[in-house]
């Protein structure tokens, strides 16, 4: 043993240096374990880049915000309770950057029954590219809590949602060259071919943003009294059956179920409670625990080359810790029916939740600056997308999938957003 010296007296002695070698050992050997348990639930290749490309596409544009409240979030910070004036003018305002962006719009509206009466909602839904087999969807929810009184009513809900909306509107508008690039690429002939990495073949999957009206609740969070865009849309998809002329149509064993739309997600990563200093993001579904640990291991490159500032005490945004179990949210009715679930939401919530404290001050540009690179690099890191294909700097090493496809057995709890 190693005793520790100094002017004091310790009283305890260091271990051998041998335990501690052994102890290195063991701790890299759970890692390592963890990962390939990981992997065997990994039912898609993903493309790591290159540091150099990380780069590239960070200072990209469109640049990054100057202000909590530039660009689409000077629009977003509202009250919009689902049914209101200001949700009309928040779905019109999201609609036109959709539409100068080119991508496909699909709008769902629909009358429900809540506890203040009959209220119309409308789900809104970007597809860049429609014809594609298969999807990811990147989700948030747009509405604000309704509150029935005078000052209350005048609830913006900054983090809940206004902040993630925004910057899923601001990631569509930065993948938009991208994904022309890349489709016209392929129209031509000149898709990117090289080890382990087809262009054409990664790009049967798109990109779709979903943003939800109806998530909150109007008096007390019930499996009625909420997600009500999110339970309307995940039936609709459920029954509407794919064209025969769909590839995963023609990919249909004989007597295999009719595949529905709902077949076609890959994966829903949903975005709530988000935007201020504080972020604290679990995994809690074991077939994502891979792509909760990509999108860690996103932010902690970004972080070792100094692209993006980290506050203090905010280093660590995503836990190692499994959590198993769930916050209600927009994503129940699509996971009971079969889709894979990345739920990023800050856990504990913000202390403003609910409350007219969630407004813009308590918004951190920092924060917002850093989530925006986070969401660029691990989205083109799913979708297999890079800054320059013909420059020599990129690099793009694949993750290869596990063709096994396993049920994730989980209890599902309703804690209220």
């Amino acid at each position: 043993m190693i005793r520790l010296r100094s002017s004091l007296s310790l009283g305890f002695q260091l271990p051998s240096l041998h335990l501690i070698f052994l102890g290195y050992l063991l701790l890299a050997n759970l890692v390592a374990s963890r990962r390939e348990d990981e992997r065997t639930y990994q039912k898609r290749d993903y493309h790591t880049l290159s540091n150099a490309d990380i780069r590239k596409l960070v200072e990209s544009d469109p640049p990054q915000w100057d202000s909590v409240t530039d660009g689409h979030l000077g629009k977003l910070l509202i009250p919009r309770a689902s049914g209101s004036e200001n949700n009309t003018l928040v779905q019109n305002y999201i609609s036109s950057v959709f539409i100068n962006l080119g991508w496909h719009e699909e709008k769902t509206p629909f009358r429900g029954s809540t506890p203040i009466g009959d209220i119309d909602f409308t789900n809104l839904i970007y597809t860049y590219d429609p014809d594609a087999a298969r999807r990811i969807i990147l989700a948030a929810h747009f509405d604000s809590k309704w509150f029935p009184d005078f000052p209350a009513n005048q609830f913006i809900g900054a983090t809940d949602s206004a902040a993630p909306v925004a910057m899923l509107l601001h990631l569509a508008e930065f993948l938009t060259p991208l994904l022309k690039n890349r489709k016209e690429r392929i129209r031509t002939g000149h898709g990117l071919l090289r080890d382990e990495f087809d262009e054409e073949e990664i790009a049967g999957t798109t990109i779709q943003i979903v943003l939800f009206d109806g998530e909150e609740a109007f008096k007390d969070w019930t499996a009625t009294d909420s997600i009500y865009g999110a339970r309307h849309l995940a039936e609709l998809w459920s029954e509407t059956y794919l064209e025969p002329s769909h590839p995963l149509q023609l990919q249909k064993r004989r007597f295999a179920p009719e595949p529905t739309v709902l077949d076609t997600v890959d994966h829903l990563v949903l975005l709530d409670l988000l935007g201020n200093k504080h972020s604290m993001i679990y995994s809690y579904f074991r077939e994502t625990d891979w792509l909760h640990t990509e999108m860690a291991s996103v932010d902690g490159r970004l972080r070792r080359e100094s692209l993006v500032e980290v506050e203090d005490g905010e280093n660590e945004w995503f836990s190692t810790m499994r959590l198993r179990g769930g916050i209600g949210d927009d994503h129940l009715p699509f996971l009971h029916r079969g889709v894979s679930i990345l739920h990023v939401i800050s856990n504990p919530f913000p202390s403003v939740w609910h409350t007219l404290g969630d407004d813009a001050t308590v918004l951190s540009l920092p924060a917002l600056r850093r989530w925006d690179r986070i969401l660029r690099i691990f989205t083109c890191e799913y979708l297999g997308l890079a800054p320059d294909p013909t420059s020599t700097t990129t690099t793009t090493f694949t993750h290869k999938s596990n063709p096994k496809k396993s049920i994730d057995e989980l209890t599902i709890t309703n804690t209220e957003l």
